[in-house]
């Protein structure tokens, strides 16, 4: 075989710069998701490409490009059989290699975001495994591997279904059976908005993405060696970047109309579903078609989103359902609306009738019920062996302390709270610290000074983790405490839990991350403070927090000038 260099380069290159595209999920999911579960985010980010490389290579790669059958490949440990004839013109084998491996981990990283802040992380190596081992292989042989829906003429340029509607049924599949994340519903079935931490990260991520998908698109012609070739990579790039672009324009009407101001994060969320959608045809559509396609994509996932958050409750704190498993299969049934027939047959709009646009959809329906059947069956067994889902204990502490020991993934940087947490969740006792030690009082015991109206004010500084905050607030509320002062800060202590370790080497645990409340108190009991929050924090380790009591001189309301009891009193 005589090689290309043009074209070996040219698949190197979108091979390096799909694989950048694990940075932009890292950083989408981490921005979007809260700090305590950051770490363990860029860990399963980087893990899903490390295991899903050598899965491809052992078994992926020849299950879905193997001459086998219409269904399925061959087995070919370590691609060692002869695929000459289903190789790129002038593409060596393992250049075309590399470049289906970087498609595979895309496929399996999708899922992350879906199922973030409430997973095992030793479930989801395993089911990110199985998605490259089988899953994705043999749909996409269908696809891309000669199998029965390529025969039926069904086109795919890229992958919105092959690699991102199978990523987002898997998304929806597995959120679903996870559950929401702790405190997303409240007892009515409400859905609360849980804000990501970072909105920076999300959108260098979404940036990144938009970029690297030049590649995801560009590079998907695997050649540059024909005047045909480089007309069609212009095409793509132009097609893609113009649906990206109009999907965003036309979120940002959507959500200005409905919310009044235009949404940030569902914004950078359109741009994603444009370049989800077009991926299918941005090589058999002309610009008016992806703009016309891109329209519809900014207008589909704000209701997308929103009826798989509020109307259905399936929790998927990215969007990565709505991104990649409706508007995938929504850009590759357009296809057969929009298709100028230059690549492929005409879509109906273009004079082609309902041929193509009924391969398209079947394609998509098959597509997606064997990935829903088999991936279902992948997320049961975990459940019912080694579990999917972390404990409530967990998930409320945070998945990078409990999954991975890490204190914090911005060591030196304050991080705001919990932003709210089910009151009914109780942190089971499981030391057996007593309270008195567990949860310390102390009492300042020089007495204030008498005050003329007879009323005594006290200050009651409450030092607690982050994990029980939502707890004591309400707890503390249902006591008749309306007013109190929250600040992040780092204390230490007599620290005598478990070591915790960092590249190999434990931490010394002098400042750790913690919650001061403060509350001055008059009306309500002194005691009645202090045994509820002893009640809510007591976990029975050393570490549940303290507890300072000081006398207050005077308390003053700036606004009105009251002074004294008056000034604690919630009253116009």
């Amino acid at each position: 075989m005589t090689y290309s260099a043009v074209n070996t380069i040219w698949v190197l290159l979108g091979a390096a710069l799909v694989f950048f595209m694990q940075a932009g999920f890292s950083m989408c999911e981490a921005g979007f998701t809260r700090a305590k579960n950051t770490g363990n985010i860029l860990m399963k980010n980087l893990m899903d490409f490390c295991i899903g490389t050598p899965c491809f290579w052992l078994f992926g790669f020849g299950i879905m490009f193997g001459g086998g059958s219409a269904i399925i490949g061959s087995l070919d440990p370590m691609i060692r059989a002869d695929y000459s004839s289903i190789l790129p013109a002038g593409v060596p084998l393992w250049a075309f290699a590399i470049f289906q491996t970087v498609f595979c981990a895309t496929s399996a990283t999708i899922v992350s975001g879906a199922m973030a802040e409430r997973t095992r992380f030793s479930a989801y190596c395993l089911y990110s495994a199985a998605i490259s081992l089988f899953i994705y292989p043999i749909s996409g042989h269908w696809i891309w591997g000669g199998g029965w829906l390529a025969q039926l003429g069904f086109h795919d340029f890229a992958g919105s279904t092959c690699v991102h509607m199978v990523g987002g049924v898997c998304a929806l599949i597995g959120a679903k059976i996870l559950g929401p994340r702790i405190g997303k519903y409240d007892e009515k079935g409400k859905p609360r908005a849980i804000l990501g931490h970072n909105l920076t990260f999300a959108a260098l991520g979404v940036f990144i993405l938009w970029f690297c998908w030049f590649g995801f698109n560009g590079a998907s012609t695997v050649g540059m060696d024909s005047d045909e070739l480089v007309e069609r990579a212009g095409l793509v790039f132009f097609n893609t970047n113009l649906s990206a672009a109009v999907a965003c324009c036309a979120a940002l009407i959507v959500t200005w109309l409905r919310y009044g101001k235009p949404d940030v994060s569902m914004t950078y969320n359109a741009a994603l579903a444009g370049l989800v959608g077009i991926t299918a045809g941005c090589d058999a559509v002309s610009p008016v078609g992806a703009a016309i396609m891109g329209l519809v994509f900014g207008i589909v996932i704000v209701f997308a989103v929103e009826f798989f958050d509020k109307v259905l409750k399936i929790d998927d704190p990215v969007g990565a359902i709505s991104v990649h498993g409706v508007c995938g299969a929504l850009g590759t049934i357009m296809l057969g609306l929009f298709a100028t027939g230059v690549s492929t047959e005409k879509g109906l709009f273009y004079g082609g009738g309902t041929h193509f646009l009924g391969v398209q959809a079947l394609g998509v329906v098959s597509v997606a019920a064997y990935v829903a059947v088999i991936i279902t069956a992948v997320f049961l067994l975990l459940k019912h062996t080694i579990g999917l889902r972390a404990s409530a204990a967990d998930e409320i502490a945070g998945l990078d302390i409990s999954e991975h020991g890490l204190l914090t993934a911005y060591a030196g940087f304050a991080t705001t709270p919990e932003s709210f947490v089910d009151p009914a969740f109780s942190e089971a006792i499981t030391g057996d610290v007593p309270a008195s030690e567990a949860v310390p009082v102390q009492v300042r015991t020089e007495p204030a000074p008498a005050r003329a109206d007879g009323h005594k004010f006290t200050k009651v500084e409450i030092v607690c983790r982050e994990s029980r905050f939502e707890a004591l607030k309400s707890a503390l509320m249902g006591i008749g405490i309306t007013g109190m002062t929250v600040s992040h800060v780092l204390g230490c202590g007599a620290q005598k839990g478990r070591p915790e370790y960092y590249r190999g080497v434990q931490i010394e645990a002098t400042l750790l991350p913690k919650i001061q409340v403060d509350i001055v108190v008059s009306a309500v009991p002194v005691r009645s403070v202090i045994e509820t929050a002893k009640k809510v924090l007591y976990t029975g380790h050393i570490g549940d927090g303290k507890i300072f009591v000081y006398d207050v001189e005077n308390v003053v309301k700036v606004r009105t000038g009251e002074e004294g009891y008056d000034a604690l009193q919630d009253v116009e």
